[in-house]
């Protein structure tokens, strides 16, 4: 495995700097509770910067594909990750809370060393669905489903004609 990436997000974001990589999904062991497995790759890009203030920020993309369980037939869902963060930095735990207080931004107390790989970890288990479905016609019980409601109906068809004939 290779050396962990950390950086000071508060340098990062004075200096504007930019950092591009790839993870491997199978890096994120928080990640892999979610997952029906762990092949695949995340891209990301960080850019340093300040948000709509002067508060520094870091602009976060994360690209890529992963592997979800369907809360319903707990078969494999193909998840896109196309996700865009402005995150602003507060220097300490007093500017966190006030930056915290307004519900439109997200905000993190800037520590010295920034692990990213923990940090787009972070953000791909903050997007994922609470309960990942698949869509209408794709998931196997609405298969199962609407094959038992022919056999259903044949089953009350046959019922009723038992009735009949007593």
């Amino acid at each position: 495995m290779s050396a962990p990436i950390v950086i000071d997000p508060l340098d990062f974001a004075r200096n504007a700097e930019v950092l591009r990589g790839k993870m491997v999904v199978s890096g994120f062991e928080r990640l892999r509770d979610y997952l029906t497995d762990d092949r695949g790759e995340l891209q990301y890009s960080i850019v340093g910067g300040s948000g709509a203030g002067t508060e520094p920020s870091l602009q976060i993309r994360i690209q890529g594909q992963i592997s979800l369980k369907c809360q319903r037939c707990l078969g494999t869902i193909g998840h896109m990750l196309d996700l865009r963060t402005d995150l602003l930095l507060a220097r300490d735990k007093s500017e966190l809370a006030r930056l915290d207080a307004d519900a439109s931004v997200d905000c993190i107390l800037a520590t010295p060393e920034l692990d990213i790989a923990a940090l787009v970890e972070d953000e791909v288990i903050l997007s994922l669905p609470a309960s990942p479905r698949h869509g209408e016609d794709e998931c196997a019980i609405d298969k199962q489903e609407s094959g038992n409601t022919e056999e259903g109906r044949s089953a009350f068809s046959a019922l009723a004609a038992l009735k009949k004939l007593h």
